[in-house]
């Protein structure tokens, strides 16, 4: 059975009645959260000194425990699906929402491959002399304590413990209220296996309050808390820009785009975007909009729609789509550049690699793009001038991910550009500081 959260994952956490823990009065929230983020400052400075070997041994001790508990994860992963219900709109959240066996195994070892990763922390790419005779160098550290604010997905849990922790960070996680259950079930196992194999009390801390006002109040910790990192819908996202003063690095909507080129393998161009939008919809960087040049619509379109509609996949289609395949619904002006997350598709048929840049420019998030090509000068220019965390030639969206990327698990995709950009492993969360040795130098 898991451990009681109060003592595991905060201590200043007030238990949830339906995990059989017996309810006691709660705190204020600001007390709350001062509470928590003092205990994870707290953890900081020894936590980014601890050695390699430890930090090691506690990923795969954290492994080790996500499978031993398995049952109970799932069973606290159902109490969140019940309460978020079985509506036909809540289906690609719902699917976001669960856990499976084959889940928490991919969560295991998303934590093992973490280990296996080199240690970014003490990394110096180069030192140089100056004039002086004294030596600079830059050595790479942790950011510190980062902020995870989040919705829907368990499995961010473990990956964002994982990664902060391997690069020497705290993690402050703040989940959404629909997962409350299994993020608290699964912070609560990571937590106690870290700690015993010697990470400092703190470092993985998880806000266990469901309340809304928590998010507003966690973004303006700035005195303990060094980055925020938002992974959600608009909405958050709305609620991050007005509130935070804290540094963000942004996870935002996945607005991908494959376009088709002239000169693509039809074969491969439906394998491809099939791929891209049916093996896991709900997931950000599933493709989203299909951008098909003219003279390859004209035969390759329609029947790659009716695989689509057979995999119940809902096409929206301009005008020419629909006048190539009468199982394509009129796209509305709204489907172009909104980000679906379930099996529903906009089609778009394009006159040029210009008109699909020009449309990817207008509609796209910054987060994955992909051209099917043969023609090397397309593809090359396709790389050079579309604007994204990841551009893709003759490769699905879907591989737009740490995991896949070989960096082990992601803490997100950020589509901002500042500092990183991209899936973010761990030398996506470091900074650099200045060292320099001198032999008794002084400035004249």
């Amino acid at each position: 059975m898991l451990s009681n959260p109060k003592t595991q994952v905060d201590t200043s956490v007030e238990p949830i009645e339906s995990m059989g823990v017996d309810v006691v009065p709660p705190i204020p929230t600001p007390e709350y959260i001062n509470t928590l983020v003092t205990r994870a400052k707290g953890a900081a400075s020894r936590l980014a000194t601890l050695s390699t070997t430890v930090k090691d041994r506690a990923l795969l001790a954290m492994a080790e425990a996500l499978e031993e508990q398995k049952d109970a994860l799932l069973a606290a992963n159902e109490l969140d699906l019940e309460a978020f219900g079985t509506a036909p709109e809540k289906k690609a959240m719902a699917d976001r929402l669960r856990l499976t066996d084959k889940r928490i195994a991919e969560m295991a070892a998303g934590l093992r491959e973490v280990a296996a990763l080199p240690d970014p922390l003490g990394d110096m790419p180069k030192m140089w002399t100056r004039p002086n005779g004294m030596q600079v160098g830059r050595v790479r550290v942790p950011i510190g304590v980062i902020g995870i604010v989040y919705e829907s997905r368990p499995n961010v849990t473990a990956d964002s413990a994982a990664l902060c922790l391997k690069s020497g960070n705290v993690c402050v996680l703040r989940g959404g209220s629909e997962a409350i259950h299994s993020n608290i079930a699964i912070a609560t196992v990571l937590s106690e296996a870290a700690e015993k194999a010697g990470v400092p009390a703190g470092a993985i801390s998880f806000v266990a309050r469901p309340d809304r006002d928590i998010v507003p109040l966690l973004l303006k910790q700035d005195r303990y808390i060094d980055l925020i990192i938002p992974r959600g819908g608009e909405s958050l996202m709305r609620v991050v820009t007005e509130h935070a003063t804290i540094p963000v690095l942004r996870h935002d909507a996945g607005v991908c785009h494959i376009y088709i080129d002239a000169d693509a393998d039809p074969a491969m161009a439906e394998r491809i975007c099939f791929n891209a939008k049916v093996q896991r919809p709900s997931t950000c960087n599933a493709v989203e909009t299909l951008l098909v040049h003219q003279s390859i619509a004209r035969h390759w379109l329609s029947p790659f729609i009716e695989k689509l509609v057979a995999a119940k996949v809902e096409v929206r289609g301009c005008q020419k789509t629909c006048q190539l395949s009468s199982s394509a619904k009129p796209a509305s002006d709204d489907d172009f550049g909104k980000e679906f997350l379930d099996l529903t598709v906009a089609v778009k048929v394009v006159k040029h690699l210009d008109e699909a840049m020009e449309h990817i420019a207008t509609y796209g998030s910054r987060h994955t793009e992909a051209i099917v090509t043969s023609d090397y000068p397309k593809a090359m220019r396709f790389l050079r001038e579309v604007d994204a965390g990841a551009v893709l030639v003759n490769a699905s969206t879907r591989l737009n991910d740490g995991y896949q990327f070989g960096l082990g698990a992601e803490i997100g995709i950020s589509t901002s550009r500042i500092h990183a950009r991209g899936p973010m492993g761990l030398e996506e969360l470091t900074c650099f500081k200045f060292v320099v040795m001198g032999s008794g130098q002084i400035r004249e």
